[in-house]
């Protein structure tokens, strides 16, 4: 036993010596597509007094001051399904690298099998005048080991820890896209308030200019295209109205399947935006920063390092697989001497594997590697050419829709103004009521639009704290699992997309 547990040792120990060599590529971060630039284009003149926070974190959405918006978004991460199938990715993840892990071990296992049988007298290896009917007992242990030479299984295991990180970093996009959709789903419903009020208050003034109309038609003061006109108006105003309601309740349909709850069953009662609501201020900080913070280029970058691993598993298939067997146990045709010395048997030995012929398969195989590899490099850029428009676009949009909205405020002004002058024209008898329609019709236009830029300016806002990566580092320091074979640290996840930190 001592000279079965020597070799043992010794074969381990070589075994060990010998797994230091890796066939996958020396791993450099892939090169995005240029030197990051030293500020956002469009920008420009454009500066944001005080800002509240130069980098959002955690909790972004609590700027709005807005308590109902900080109750559905507080119900998000534990309720939506989609959060939980990707979280449950995450542990599928984790799981497979602890798999991969398992490989870097040898394989222990033990089979007792008590057997009665009997052999044929007439077959060629029973013994002339011995027994045919026996027992044997047997009580064997084997253990099994790939000696990893070439690196094959330590880079498995890299390829799944980085794909675990991956995953640890999807999981924190879909968290900071699923609270960002709710809140543009939120303002662009409490915009909808401001339009029905807007609208609903419209059909009741219609109604009563068209009975207005009725009884000075009747009276023979007002002609019958005045009070079709006004037939028309007020039908229209009905129909717009139907529409932002139709549009309302899809939105808070939305909000109910976001926050995981049945949309049959879930209300917000009407809330119309303050109108002196506005974005709150955002510093979108150096686009320097900004691969650091965004997930969804730490995901590309870790499957660009899981790639890099896999070329070194698929060019470790060219070369033998050495193993190491052993087992040891005892075996006997009566138990009263079953677990005895003499009962004793072992075995040990190395084995290697080498695959002669394989109609190119391994050279498929080691293309495939390759062409995947390209494939997420290519991911990799994508994603930073998006980041970078993503922040462009709504820097922009917020610039523009500031002007926008002062700009629609002073429309609104000058409509009411020119409706004033209308109806007082009319009441005058100096214009048709024609004029009136088209100024009423165009003053409510002017408010409806002021509404619907007030909604655009504050989704733009919550797309720039997407674009910039939201608070997604504080949330997967409350995601990730310190125990778990492959968790992703803040700090692991914020520096994925340098070499230096793999």
């Amino acid at each position: 036993m001592k000279t079965q547990a020597s070799i043992a040792v010794l074969a381990l120990v070589l075994g060990g010596s010998l797994a230091a060599c890796s066939f996958a590529p020396a791993y450099k971060a892939p090169p995005d597509t240029g030197t990051a630039p030293a500020a956002y284009k469009e920008i420009g003149d454009w500066k944001q007094a005080q800002p509240v926070d130069a980098q959002p974190r955690g909790a972004w959405w609590a700027e709005f001051n807005d308590a109902q918006l900080n109750a559905l978004e507080d119900k998000v991460s534990d309720a939506n399904q989609d959060l939980k199938a990707a979280f449950a990715r995450l542990q599928e993840a984790r799981a497979q690298a602890g798999i991969a892990r398992a490989d870097l071990f040898p394989t222990l296992t033990a089979g007792p099998s008590l057997t009665r049988q009997r052999a044929s007298i007439n077959g060629p290896h029973l013994t002339p005048g011995a027994e045919p009917t026996g027992n044997d007992f047997l009580l064997e242990a084997d253990l099994s080991y790939e000696i990893d030479v070439w690196g094959r299984v330590r880079n498995t295991l890299s390829a799944a820890n980085a794909s675990a990180q991956a995953s640890a970093a999807d999981l924190v996009t879909l968290d900071l896209s699923t609270h960002a959709e709710l809140a543009t789903d939120y303002f662009s419903l409490r915009s909808a308030d401001n339009q029905q009020a807007l609208l609903d208050q419209t059909v009741v003034d219609y109604t009563k200019a068209l009975q207005l109309e009725q009884n000075l038609y009747n009276g023979g003061a007002a002609a019958l295209s005045d009070l079709v006109q006004a037939q028309a108006q007020l039908e229209t105003a009905k129909t717009q109205a139907a529409d932002v309601h139709l549009q309302r309740a899809q939105l808070e349909h939305a909000i109910a399947v976001l926050i995981g709850e049945p949309a049959s069953s879930f209300h917000l009662d009407p809330m119309p935006l303050a109108a002196e609501l506005a974005p709150p201020a955002i510093d979108p900080g150096l686009p320097s920063a900004l691969l650091e913070r965004r997930p969804d280029v730490a995901a590309a970058e870790r499957r660009v390092f899981a790639a890099n691993a896999d070329i070194g598993v698929a060019r470790a298939a060219y070369f033998p697989v050495f193993s190491l067997s052993a087992s040891a146990g005892y075996d006997s045709t009566h138990s009263s001497n079953w677990i005895e010395a003499p009962s004793n048997i072992w075995s040990l030995g190395p084995s290697a594997v080498l695959t002669l012929f394989d109609a190119g398969r391994h050279a498929s195989q080691s293309a495939q590697a390759h062409a995947a590899y390209d494939e997420q490099v290519a991911d990799y850029r994508g994603s930073v050419l998006n980041a970078y428009r993503e922040v462009e676009d709504n820097i922009v949009a917020l610039r523009q829709l500031e002007q926008e909205s002062a700009s629609q405020a002073a429309a609104v002004t000058a409509s009411q103004k020119a409706l004033q002058q209308a109806q007082y024209r009319y009441k005058g008898g100096i214009v048709t009521y024609l004029e009136v329609v088209t100024t009423e019709n165009a003053a409510l236009q002017a408010e409806l639009s002021a509404a619907n830029i007030q909604a655009r300016r504050l989704n733009a806002s919550v797309l720039l704290v997407k674009a910039l990566g939201g608070g997604w580092q504080n949330h997967l320091n409350r995601e990730a699992d310190a125990s778990a074979p492959a968790a992703a640290s803040t700090d692991t996840m914020a520096s994925a997309s340098h070499p230096a930190s793999n």
